[in-house]
């Protein structure tokens, strides 16, 4: 393994959503809701649901190929898959594997990692490290997700805010670091996991005539708390990687968080003092994909020319564990050695 410190770079884009789209209208004849309340508390409007064939493994290798084409490298030259999830295909093998075979690489290093609506950022921290160390020249990063599968749909509290979809970057070395990946930050806060949590499907609660009865696994979370934390996790983590690399608010050209809740989003723009403006937001047309969330909104922002060369733009998220993170990117131009 080389002593060497490579930077780090992105590649190419891309994302894949299911065609189905459900309305709020559609959720308030199931759910006693209605489109208004759905706004009002959350800013969604509509959101995707997967079809019995869209797995998590379909909607990343889609999104995977889409951001392969757009990397300017083969497929061949990817090293390393790396599927942030946490509702893969089913408990093992991973999703990554699984993705891994449908693009038709075999032999490369491929695994998940599950740190909820976090798990890009994690996934980040983690493949740009490798970037750097030079165990991996290429690594591909998706965030894939179908939360239709553990949502309770009688429950209007949790029913209305996900969604379906994938999204997907190539990593590579770069040519300067002041450029591409400029540092990921990462933090866990355990002590909190009952607020947002699924407690059957793992070794304790296994799968049984009791556990689905009484509905165990489906997805809960105890939204008033989980929205105080999400706002001061994120602004702390944001403002700790802000210093650490002496950038200044008003230097952020644009900011690309977790898309979980407009009034979370709004809440942070207003304590970080950066202009809701300058936020990339989907989650309208979206809702909450999770750990696709933040990969999803790139690929929108880039293809909508929102999101530049030369750009600077932070990504921040916060999920189940608690988990947080965020990036600092200056976004490339088509680069790569």
């Amino acid at each position: 393994m080389s002593t060497a410190s490579y930077p780090v770079t992105i590649l190419g884009t891309g994302s894949s959503v299911p065609t189905r789209v459900v309305t709020n209208e559609e959720l308030s004849k199931s759910v006693e809701t209605s489109h208004e309340w759905i706004i009002s508390r959350t800013g969604i409007r509509e959101r995707r649901v997967a079809s019995q064939d869209e797995t998590t493994s379909e909607m990343g290798a889609r999104a995977s190929s889409a951001a392969i084409a757009a990397s300017g490298i083969a497929a061949s030259d990817i090293d390393a898959v790396i599927a942030c999830t946490m509702t893969a295909d089913m408990a093992f093998p991973s999703a990554a594997c699984l993705i891994q075979e449908k693009l038709g690489l075999p032999k490369r290093t491929a695994f998940d990692i599950q740190a909820a609506c976090s798990g890009f950022i994690y996934g980040l921290e983690v493949a740009a490290s490798l970037i750097q160390a030079g165990v991996h020249r290429h690594v591909l990063l998706i965030g894939s997700e179908r939360l239709s599968s553990i949502i309770d749909w009688s429950d209007r509290a949790t029913c209305v805010l996900f969604g379906d979809g994938a999204g997907a970057v190539v990593l590579g070395r770069g040519r300067s670091h002041d450029s591409g990946v400029i540092g990921v930050r990462t933090g866990a806060d355990g002590s909190d996991a009952q607020l947002l949590y699924m407690p059957g499907g793992g070794s304790n609660v296994p799968a049984s005539v009791e556990s689905v009865t009484s509905r165990q696994h489906f997805l809960r979370m105890n939204g008033r708390e989980v929205f105080k934390h999400a706002v001061l996790v994120m602004e702390d983590i944001s403002r700790e990687l802000l210093r650490e690399h002496g950038v200044m608010t008003h230097e952020i050209d644009l900011v690309i968080p977790h898309q979980a809740n407009f009034r979370i989003i709004d809440t942070l723009a207003e304590r970080l003092k950066i202009p809701i403006e300058k936020f990339f937001v989907n989650l309208d047309r979206y809702g909450n994909t999770s750990a696709a969330s933040i990969p999803l909104a790139i690929d929108e922002a880039v293809r909508s020319d929102r999101l530049r060369p030369g750009h600077l733009v932070l990504f921040v998220a916060f999920g189940a564990g608690l988990t947080w993170g965020a990036a600092l990117v200056r976004w490339p131009g088509r680069e790569h050695k």
